[in-house]
């Protein structure tokens, strides 16, 4: 190999669901790591057929597909983070946990429940297997306030709320739990703890109801963040930032709700 070969970016693999409208999933995932300076991978979980007015249709890849798409990968590219996104049902959400549990890179774990548009994208009985599998090998755990009321039983409804949420959360056992408080009134306030360490992140809120997208874009930056070697409290920081600017920039796309702008610092000359 020539010594003037360039060096690989940081390599980050996302094991989720496509959107076919681009704006979450797989998509978005990519769209961020690229955004970010890193190599995007993927394991696709399902294919959904959505648009800016929600999803018509999902379908499940086999469990098998799933963990040959992984092995492929990992056992040949390698891994510096990976990211979890759509996992649909209790078999890919055991099979995945499987898979991460003697990975040697961090793991963040958006538990994706019901999309934007309050489409339900994981069955029912598939939490318990998110709390008892998928939770203990997460690095960061990502839930909004809908997927933290659905896992711990708490309805968030203030900061003390938050609190006794993210206790509960890392009983579970990642190690660390990022609540995201966006759905609260006034501004967007997360809560990123170890259960020793709390932080109180805090941003502007911005009169765009073009959002979606939030969580698959924040979970891969922070992925990407990590894959970089930074530590989890300035990881997220530096992902919430990248979003926060992100979901600024959505723009509408198609009759319903746009995406938020994973290029807005390309956009900007940033």
């Amino acid at each position: 190999m020539s010594s003037n070969t360039p060096a690989a970016p940081p390599r980050v693999l996302t094991v989720a669901g496509s959107d076919s409208g681009g704006g979450a999933g797989i998509q978005a995932d990519l769209k961020t790591m690229l955004a970010l300076g890193a190599h995007g991978m993927s394991v696709l979980t399902a294919v959904t057929a959505q648009n800016s007015l929600g999803v018509q249709g999902a379908w499940e890849l086999p469990a098998e597909a799933v963990r040959a798409q992984y092995r492929s990968v990992v056992d040949d590219i390698g891994v510096q983070a990976v990211k979890t996104g759509m996992l649909g049902s209790a078999l890919l959400v055991e099979t995945v946990a499987e898979l991460l549990s003697d990975v040697a890179a961090p793991v963040v774990v958006d538990p994706v429940s019901v999309s934007k548009h309050g489409d339900r994208l994981l069955a029912d009985d598939a939490l318990d297997a998110v709390r008892t599998a998928l939770l203990p090998v997460a690095t960061v755990a990502t839930p909004n306030l809908d997927e933290t009321a659905e896992l711990t039983g708490i309805e968030v409804t203030g900061e003390r709320d938050m609190c006794r949420a993210a206790e509960r959360l890392l009983s579970y056992g990642p190690r660390w739990v990022l609540v995201k408080g966006g759905h609260l009134p006034g501004e967007a306030v997360d809560l990123l703890t170890d259960g020793t360490e709390q932080l109180w992140l805090r941003a502007p809120r911005h009169d765009n109801r073009h959002t979606h997208g939030t969580g698959c874009t924040l979970a891969s930056a922070i992925a990407v963040e990590l894959a970089g070697g930074r530590a989890v409290p300035e990881a997220v920081r530096r992902a919430k930032e990248y979003v926060t600017g992100a979901i600024a920039a959505g723009f509408p796309l198609g009759s319903g709700l746009g995406p938020v702008d994973h290029g807005w610092r390309m956009r900007a000359g940033r």
